[in-house]
């Protein structure tokens, strides 16, 4: 189904063309004047320049073979040279009832399908995730969405820190409290223990304690052993590697509890060390092919260009101890996923700190052929959480959040807000939980993904304005509308001849943008773009809601093709909220 702005683009081109100008400047938009017109085409200014004529003159010549038209109401030519477009509102209903009856309400699938692998977990194993991890997780979980349901195939992949100092810092800290244990005696050669030594919440303090004790002056020599004991790991010392797998399954346990809760669910646990059989060939392949040096011992690559206006850092693949990096890790990783998907772009949800950093490793990866020419590498750069203060999101005391604790305090808040609704408490406490994560994930989607912002638990959680509550309680006004009918007419298929007020006329228009907004989403990789849309269909829907009543309507063939508009809506609203991943409620 033909996008709204794709048709009347389509017959200025054709006008423009009639009158002997290039089609291209038929291109039309969306009105920056709703008070004038509904679209506009501005091609007769920029043609004024090739075909060295007034615009206003081009113009008029273009409405004079745009003629009569069956979708305009009027379609005028305004000085200095703009078109102005309103479309008949039998028209524009007749597409918006068509996108009804359209698959995906008529966004059709992208002409070349890629598939794309999503790289937004990022976190540590053998540490909770705090507040820190939720842009990521919320980012890249729209993101799977947006792209599915524009007709790409996506991969979310959680890619955990498992491989790192982190680990060795553990091995260490357990070593000095358990030296005991049989991981550490060289001479073990029986089946270590099954069970774990240690429970998620007693791994969750050894790691801070491990870190902050590493860096107390005189401590050199902890610092050292935590160093030798990761390298020792990923040389396949065998207790380590035991060691290792407890970790693993006590955190990832926890980790799927924590990712659930947000209802993020990756296609993809893959690890860093999941990388490492990788490692060998492409450092043997890196060499052979001439792109590695020696640097102060250490094995590096090249990764500046002559166009460079600022200082890049060779790209370092080995330590002078032969121990490797993340540098190499996340390399080995580009090669696994072009293996085991052959990607045509992986995407990393990351901190928009580590922009040099992504720009060594995709620099790298290009200029090494770990990658196809035309493999895209795109670094989504996110920017920071912070507190009404200004500065990066902490607890009372100064600490960082964990995640939970965010999650449990939005929902509290909600309840707060919900504590004189009469709905029995269980559901409440349900239905708070819904509207609380949607609050968190719509405040943190409607900013654009690069910006900080302030995170305002007040503001979230209002029932109204731009927020995530607002979103939900329109959808649950049009179910509550829905229910008061003793039976749901037949949809409707085609628009009657009447007059349309403004608010229907908006409302109409808003829906029809739906299609070009998912285009733009997907294309921007933009979740911002799907929370804006949803929040002008919630104000046009409330606005067309409060001029008109629709269950009491006594004309019949008005209220039918309003009820069909309102079932239209609250599924294009379920589409949108679910590429945000937000649950909805029946009731609030």
């Amino acid at each position: 189904m033909k996008k709204m702005i794709t048709r009347i683009t389509e017959i200025m081109s054709s006008a423009f063309a009639a009158c002997g100008y290039d089609a291209s400047y038929g291109t039309v938009t969306v009105s920056n004047r709703p008070d004038l017109c509904q679209y506009q085409c501005n091609g007769a200014m920029a043609a004024a320049k090739q075909y060295h004529k007034a615009p206003i003159m081009i113009a008029g010549e273009v409405v004079a073979a745009v003629g009569e038209q069956e979708m305009f109401a009027s379609c005028a030519a305004v000085a200095p040279g703009f078109i102005n477009i309103t479309l008949r509102g039998e028209a524009l209903a007749d597409y918006v009832l068509a996108m009804g009856g359209a698959e995906k309400f008529g966004v059709e699938a992208a002409e070349k399908p890629k598939t794309v692998v999503i790289d937004y977990g990022g976190a540590n194993v053998a540490k909770p995730l705090h507040v820190g991890h939720l842009r990521p997780a919320i980012i890249g979980e729209s993101l799977k969405y947006i792209l599915r349901y524009a007709g790409h195939k996506v991969i979310g992949d959680a890619h955990l820190g498992d491989w790192g100092l982190p680990i060795g810092l553990i091995i260490t800290e357990l070593k000095r409290r358990q030296p005991d244990l049989p991981y550490f005696d060289p001479d073990f050669t029986g089946e270590y223990p099954t069970e774990a030594p240690f429970t998620v919440s007693e791994l969750e303090e050894i790691y801070p304690f491990a870190s902050q004790y590493s860096k107390q002056e005189g401590h050199e020599e902890y610092r050292d052993a935590a160093r030798k004991a990761i390298l020792d790991l990923q040389k396949g010392n065998r207790g380590y590697h035991a060691l290792w797998n407890h970790i693993m399954t006590v955190s990832m346990e926890d980790l799927k509890k924590n990712y659930e809760s947000l209802n993020v669910y990756f296609d993809l646990w893959k690890k860093e060390s999941d990388a490492q059989p990788y490692i060998p060939a492409m450092i043997e392949k890196m060499k052979a092919g001439g792109y590695t040096r020696i640097s102060e011992g250490a094995l590096v690559v090249d990764v500046k260009e002559e166009s460079d206006t600022k200082e890049i850092p060779p790209c370092m693949i080995l330590k002078s101890d032969g121990a490797t990096l993340y540098n190499t890790t996340d390399l080995a990783t580009i090669v696994e996923r072009m293996k085991l998907f052959s990607p045509d772009q992986i995407v990393y949800v990351v901190d928009k700190r580590q922009d040099l950093y992504f720009d060594q490793i995709f620099r790298c990866a290009r200029k090494t052929g770990l990658v196809k020419p035309e493999t895209e590498l795109t670094f989504i750069g996110f920017g920071t959480m912070n507190g009404k203060d200004g500065k990066p999101f902490k607890t009372r005391d100064g600490g960082v959040m964990r995640l939970e604790t965010l999650v449990g305090n939005i929902r509290d808040e909600v309840l707060a807000k919900m504590a004189d609704r009469e709905i029995p408490e269980e559901e409440k406490q349900k239905i708070a939980q819904i509207v609380g994560l949607a609050a968190l994930k719509y405040g943190d989607l409607s900013n654009q993904a690069s910006k900080d912002y302030i995170f305002d638990i007040e503001r979230f959680t209002s029932f109204e304005g731009n927020t995530g509550p607002y979103i939900l309680y329109t959808m649950v006004r049009i179910k509550s509308i829905l229910a008061k009918l003793t039976e749901i007419p037949a949809m409707v298929t085609k628009a009657g001849t009447r007059e349309r007020g403004p608010e229907e006329t908006n409302l109409l228009l808003t829906v029809a943008r739906f299609a070009d907004m998912v285009e733009k989403a997907a294309a921007e990789l933009a979740p911002h773009r799907v929370c804006q849309y949803l929040y002008e269909l919630a104000d046009n829907f409330n606005g067309f809601y409060h001029a008109n009543k629709i269950v009491s309507e006594p004309d019949e063939e008005k209220r039918n093709e309003w009820i069909t508009m309102l079932q239209i809506v609250l599924k294009i609203f379920g589409d949108g909220t679910g590429m945000l991943a937000m649950e909805t409620p029946d009731r609030m």
